[in-house]
């Protein structure tokens, strides 16, 4: 399973600030939009992440005051990124060894989405149910005569 796969299921929609926003309107954004992660672009750039953690990070530093802190002062400047060819085991090792939640899939220069380590979880989960039944069907099909030791002869 590749990165495609999951941009696929999961849809384009893009939520992305600028690091010269004010973090009170970049936090505004991921309140109403219910999400907890923002792409910083920069003259069509990644430039870096905005997360919960960063968020909690600064709002804890200046005290919950960040009227006048601009994303920059808060985001990851050097994001985790992807390309939407990289295998879903390389992307759960990555993810697990950076400790990060989120990750844009970026194609060349381009973003082409993000994904979160949940949308990963999903993904697993789904790929190993489907096996399951797979599995379950095949054990179903067992062709009579046969005995459960014996592997059915192709």
């Amino acid at each position: 399973m590749k990165v495609s796969d999951i941009l696929r299921i999961k849809g384009g929609t893009l939520y992305t600030t600028s690091p010269d926003e004010s973090l009170f309107n970049a936090l505004k954004l991921m309140a109403d939009r219910d999400i907890g992660s923002l792409v910083v672009m920069e003259h069509g750039e990644l430039v870096g992440m905005l997360t919960v953690r960063e968020l909690t990070q600064v709002l804890v530093k200046m005290g919950g005051n960040v009227s006048t802190t601009m994303v920059r002062t808060a985001m990851d400047d050097a994001p985790l990124t992807c390309t939407s060819e990289t295998d879903m085991d390389e992307v759960r090792r990555m993810m697990l060894d950076r400790h990060a939640r989120y990750m844009p899939v970026m194609n060349k220069k381009m973003l082409m989405g993000v994904i979160s380590f949940h949308d990963v979880a999903r993904a697993v989960v789904d790929s190993q149910n489907f096996e399951n039944q797979m599995l379950k069907a095949y054990i179903h099909d067992w062709p009579e005569g046969q005995e459960s030791a014996d592997p059915p002869k192709l």
